[in-house]
Order: C-alpha cells, then structure tokens, then sequence
C-alpha cells in the first residue's frame, strides 16, 4: 500500500511530535507499505522519510523544483519525484496515495489534506483520509466538520471515509478495514 503522509516541514515545539512520526515511519517501513510524502529532508518531513528507510521501506519523496534548487530534497530516497510547482505536486501525491494521512503540521498540510478531503467526500477517491489527531491537534477541525453536518451544509454520508485517529493504533485499524 502506498500511505501518502502529509506533514510539516517545521519539527514543531512539542517533542512528542517528534517521537510519535517516527513510530509511523517505522510501521509504515516494517509493514512494507511505501511512504510517499513532500521529499524534503527538514522538520518532521526529514523524520519520517529516515525512520521508514532505516526500518527497510520505501519511500517516494514528491518535490517542486523551487525546493530542489534550495537543496531541501532529502537524499538516499527510494525515488524523488521533481514536479514544476506545488499544484503538480499535490496531484501527483493523491495520484500515488492508497491512503492518505494528516499529521500534525502547518497550513501546506491543512491545505493538502483539504483538497484529499473534499475528493473523499465527492467520491472522487476512495480511500481513507485520516487525520492523524495526535494530543486533540485536529479536535478544532473535528468540531467543524460536525458543525458542517449540524448546519446542513454537509452530511455524514459525505465524510465518510474521513477519519480522526488519536493513536497509530488506530491509524492501524483504519488500514486494515481498507486492505
């Protein structure tokens, strides 16, 4: 299963963050699933794409050229996808993705994993959108999806297939209901 990660080019200040991206990257590399995510070697993203290669997956690292020429590419991936801006990118991501997670990251994340979303509800894609709410990061974006639901401007029938997963144990679960 190729597992399309979604998350900050930042570490973040909370060093649980830390931790909790490298336990994915090693299920995501010990259960031979592939990684594909935003192929730069800093913050969490450089995290993930070392701890799936060190626990033997593969990882397909999917990058702008503008970030290449700043030499943000993390190196020794599996494969490095260079696409011309961030739009070709993204395609190219949900494209190779039989699964898509939001970690806890910036605003590139909540706009990635919006657009995997909105395919998802659409039933434009099938297959798991979760979010990965590690520490209640993604409570605020649970609460309006439900206030969506609750004002009328959105059914559960439409999300489904998006998922909020506190733990990798969870994130689990949801993987095997789709394999």
């Amino acid at each position: 299963m190729n597992i399309t990660v979604y998350l900050g080019a930042l570490k973040g200040n909370d060093k649980r963050l830390e931790s909790a991206v490298k336990e994915l990257g090693e299920f995501i590399g010990k259960s031979k699933n592939t990684l594909i995510y935003g192929g730069s070697k800093s913050g969490l993203m450089g995290l993930i794409a070392e701890s799936t290669l060190n626990a033997g997956g593969k990882v397909i690292g999917i990058e702008p050229q503008f970030f290449i020429d700043e030499e943000l590419q993390y190196d020794g991936l599996t494969q490095l996808i260079v696409t011309k801006d961030m739009s070709e990118r993204k395609a190219k991501m949900i494209e190779l993705g039989d699964a898509f997670i939001a970690f806890p990251g910036g605003t590139g994340t909540l706009e990635e994993i919006s657009e995997v979303m909105s395919k998802v509800s659409l039933k434009q894609l099938n297959a798991p959108c979760i979010l990965y709410n590690l520490n209640g990061y993604y409570n605020n974006l649970k609460d309006l999806l439900n206030n969506m639901i609750e004002m009328g401007l959105s059914t559960k029938e439409r999300q489904k297939g998006i998922y909020f997963a506190d733990s990798l144990e969870q994130i689990k679960d949801i993987l095997k209901m789709q394999a």
